[in-house]
C-alpha cells in the first residue's frame, strides 16, 4: 500500500494570444505570439501589489507621508529585482555567465531570494544616500512588517511551478511528482510565510520601535532557510539543484549573516526607549523636503 504524499498541484500558463500571428506594418513583416501569462511571474507580481498596499496602509498608520514611503519602496524594490537576478546568476550559475554574460542583464532569467535581500538592502541605502535620510530604519521596518504578505505570494508562486526540488523521501509530506516523490522547498517556504504574515499583521496593530520587524523577520527566517536547504538535491542528482559551497548552499551561508543582523537589529528594538509613531514621523520629516508634497499637512513648507 503506497503512502499518502501531498499532490503535485500544477497551475497552467494563461493563454492571451494562441498562436503565431503576422501582420505587416510600414512594409515590414513583423511576427507576434503566442502570448501566455505564466502562473510564477502574475503570483509575484500579486505578491509586489499586495506587500506595496499593505506597507502603504501600515506607513500611513505610523505617520510617514504617502509619498515618501512610495519613493522608498520603488528604490527598494527596482534594486531588489535587479540583483535578485544578479546575485543568482554569480552564485547559483557561474559556469553560464562565463559563457554567456549577457545572461547578467536577462533580468527575467532567474531570481534569487538573498540576492534579492542583498538588493534591498542596497536600494535602501542608495534611497538614504538620495534624499539625505538620516534615519532610514523606520521606512525599512515599516516595509518589513508587510514583507510576508508579498512573500506569500511569490513562495505561492514558487509551489505551483515546482522551481525549488528537493532530496527524494517518501515522508508524509513529500511531493508525488510523476517521476517520483521528492521534498518541495517552495512550498514550506510558502506555509512557513503564511504564518510568518499572520504573525506579523497581528504584532503590526500598535506600532514596535524602529527595527524590530527587520531583527525579528530575519531571526526567525534565516534557521529555517538554514534548515530547509539540507532537504535540497545534491549537484548532480537532479538538473538546477543548487551548488555547494564548503557543504552549503548560498543561502545557507547568507542565512548566518542575517541571523547575526538579525538579533542585532531585535536587541536594538528592544532596548530602544522609542514609542509610539513619532521615530516614523520624524524620520520622514528630517529627510529632503521632495518626500514632503506641498500640500502635504506635514511638509515643513506648508507650516
Amino acid at each position: 500500500m503506497s503512502k499518502p504524499l501531498i499532490p503535485a498541484i500544477h497551475v497552467p500558463e494563461i493563454t492571451i494570444l494562441p498562436d503565431e500571428h503576422t501582420f505587416e506594418v510600414l512594409g515590414r513583416v513583423l511576427e507576434i505570439g503566442p502570448w501566455t501569462i505564466k502562473p510564477f511571474g502574475l503570483l509575484v507580481a500579486i505578491g509586489v501589489y499586495a506587500g506595496v498596499i499593505v506597507a502603504s496602509r501600515m506607513a500611513k498608520a505610523r505617520g510617514i507621508p504617502s509619498e515618501a514611503m512610495s519613493r522608498f519602496m520603488y528604490w527598494v524594490l527596482v534594486s531588489a529585482f535587479v540583483f535578485g537576478h544578479v546575485l543568482d546568476a554569480v552564485f547559483y550559475h557561474p559556469q553560464r555567465v562565463l559563457s554567456d554574460p549577457l545572461m547578467l542583464v536577462r533580468l527575467w532569467d532567474g531570481l534569487s531570494s538573498f540576492g534579492g535581500f542583498v538588493g534591498a538592502a542596497i536600494g535602501a541605502f542608495a534611497f538614504k544616500w538620495r534624499f539625505k535620510v538620516k534615519r532610514m530604519l523606520p521606512f525599512a521596518d515599516t516595509m518589513a512588517a508587510a514583507f510576508p504578505v508579498g512573500w506569500t505570494f511569490g513562495r505561492m508562486g514558487c509551489a505551483v511551478v515546482h522551481d525549488h526540488p528537493g532530496m527524494r523521501s517518501d515522508l508524509w509530506f513529500a511531493v508525488a511528482f510523476p517521476n517520483g516523490a521528492r521534498f518541495d522547498l517552495g512550498l514550506y517556504e510558502m506555509v512557513f510565510a503564511v504564518v510568518l504574515a499572520v504573525v506579523c499583521l497581528i504584532l503590526a496593530r500598535r506600532p514596535r520601535p524602529p527595527g524590530f520587524f527587520l531583527g525579528f523577520i530575519m531571526l526567525v527566517y534565516a534557521p529555517v532557510r538554514f534548515s530547509l536547504d539540507f532537504l535540497r538535491a545534491e549537484p548532480g542528482q537532479i538538473a538546477g539543484a543548487d551548488p555547494r559551497y564548503l557543504s552549503l548552499t548560498p543561502a545557507q551561508w547568507a542565512s548566518l549573516v542575517m541571523v547575526s543582523a538579525g538579533f542585532a537589529l531585535l536587541w536594538r528594538a528592544a532596548s530602544s526607549d522609542e514609542v509610539g509613531n513619532e521615530p516614523f514621523v520624524s524620520a520622514a520629516r528630517e529627510a529632503d523636503p521632495s518626500l514632503l508634497p506641498h500640500d502635504e499637512p506635514d511638509s515643513p513648507q506648508a507650516a
